[in-house]
């Protein structure tokens, strides 16, 4: 249950500052090319004949789930069932048409997927398949597993096979940021300022500078706001209010404000 802010003036206040941090980071992942599946590569492929191709997914992620028990070192088949799973990840059993954000069912593959992806990996193909590099880190990422230390590691197959890409180093800033490693995160942004176009590095620079101190804006950062008399502060849900079983409330002499505190 959302915790209902007295006052319609109050609530805009602070869906105004949620919205204001939600097009600061949006920016940053399209001029990354960073986000969601429909983006690029196999997943924004399905889009509008998923329904057509579903069953012809599952025949294929059978056959490949077969093939990794009779063959557990198999490359080929484990790069087989990691590839067919997410063209199967992206129906719409999986995520919901309406809000874009995954389904329990979508969070069950996205493990199996997951666990595919690793299997693959630990045989040390000598080239990984590119597709699935720079699709995995979208099924460790926000909304999916929420496991950036993972993204950060497949993104560190994908520069080595692209070194020259400003987008995969963004990328692997952003998720490294995200999982707590500044280190790797300002290695990657070097990088990414370095290999972008001369009349963007000064952008790119500055988006990554401000995700650097803010890598999970919404849950790092406490917001506060005061009416009748009290003062309420929490955390952020998706829809810019503050979560019922987030805030605190506290006596105020001061009426009416709004403001927000970086979470210590």
């Amino acid at each position: 249950m959302l915790f209902d802010l007295r006052g319609r003036g109050r609530r805009r206040a602070v869906r105004v500052i949620y919205a204001g941090l939600a097009v600061l980071f949006g920016s940053g992942l399209v001029l990354f090319g960073v986000g969601g599946f429909g983006g690029t590569g196999i997943l924004s492929s399905l889009t509008g004949n998923e329904s057509s191709n579903h069953a012809s997914f599952s025949g294929q992620i059978d056959k490949y789930r077969k093939l990794t028990k009779k063959e557990p070192s198999n490359p080929q088949a484990w790069e087989g069932l990691t590839k067919n799973l997410l063209h199967e990840a992206g129906g719409e059993a999986y995520v919901s048409a309406s809000t874009g954000a995954v389904t329990s069912k979508g969070k069950a593959i996205y493990r199996e997927i997951a666990q595919a992806w690793a299997s693959y990996i630990s045989l040390n193909p000598p080239k990984p398949n590119l597709e699935l590099t720079k699709l995995m880190p979208r099924i460790y990422g926000e909304g999916g597993l929420e496991e950036p230390a993972k993204a950060v590691e497949v993104l560190q197959l994908a520069v080595a096979a692209e070194p020259k890409s400003a987008s995969l180093y963004g990328e692997l800033a952003q998720y490294a940021y995200k999982a707590r490693n500044k280190r790797e995160g300002d290695l990657a942004s070097e990088k990414a300022v370095a290999l972008s176009p001369a009349s963007e590095q000064a952008r790119v620079k500055k988006y990554l500078a401000e995700l650097r101190e803010h890598p999970n804006p919404a849950s790092e950062k406490i917001y506060t706001t005061t009416t009748n008399g009290k003062t309420y502060t929490g955390h952020l849900n998706a829809k810019g209010e503050l979560a019922a079983n987030e805030v605190k409330t506290t006596p105020s002499t001061s009426s009416t404000s709004t403001s927000t505190t970086k979470k210590k």
